[in-house]
């Protein structure tokens, strides 16, 4: 009965037989070294690669993002100075079309300002050539009428050109007077007329 007693309190059954514990103990320790030796170095490793490369992927997606941003400054940056550039070629082209337009309009007046001149110089110099041939010829009429009437010559008489010539310059001078009152010329004239036809 005692001995009964000593083998129940000797049988635990919530405790292994010590053999196999031992055992286990064993077990478990090679299992524990084989894999802090083996099998935790590469899983750090390749924790480690993997977290390198997560690293290296988001820094290479900052700098791809950062070129990215400064490429467009950079092209935002040349489109304003094309922009700005066109903008000042567009300003130029209209400032050098005004300045040839006003260089075309002030050639053109001055040549019609020469042009005009020059008729009036040639207006001026035909006028003085009648003047002088009209001169020369009433000149010429006017003394062979003198010399028809006296019955003399007068043709190498000096003083007889310079009374022609004063007689055709004070008609120069009652030519503007006439033209100035054509009216009343006009109604002399139709007077005069009308006295000639009443005579008739």
């Amino acid at each position: 009965m005692d001995m009964t007693i000593q083998a129940a309190e000797q049988f635990n059954p919530l405790l292994p037989p010590a053999a196999e514990l031992i055992v286990g103990t064993i077990t478990f320790a090679i299992v524990a070294f084989v894999l802090m030796k083996f099998v935790w170095p590469a899983f750090e490793k390749s924790y480690a690669a993997r977290a390198e490369a997560i690293e290296g992927g988001i820094a290479k997606a900052e700098a791809a993002q950062r070129e990215a941003k400064a490429a467009l400054d950079k092209y935002n940056s040349q489109l304003a100075g094309a922009r700005a550039e066109a903008a000042k070629i567009r300003d130029d082209a209209r400032a050098e079309g005004q300045r040839i337009i006003e260089e075309m309009r002030a050639q053109a007046q001055s040549e019609s300002e020469r042009i005009i001149l020059r008729g009036e110089e040639q207006l001026q110099a035909q006028r003085q050539q009648v003047v002088s041939e009209l001169r020369h010829q009433v000149g010429s009429m006017s003394v062979g009428l003198a010399s028809r009437i006296v019955g003399e010559s007068l043709q190498d008489d000096a003083r007889t050109a310079a009374t022609v010539d004063r007689f055709l310059d004070e008609l120069d001078k009652v030519a503007p007077a006439q033209a100035a009152a054509p009216a009343s010329t006009g109604a002399q004239q139709s007077l005069f007329g009308e006295e000639q036809g009443e005579r008739a």
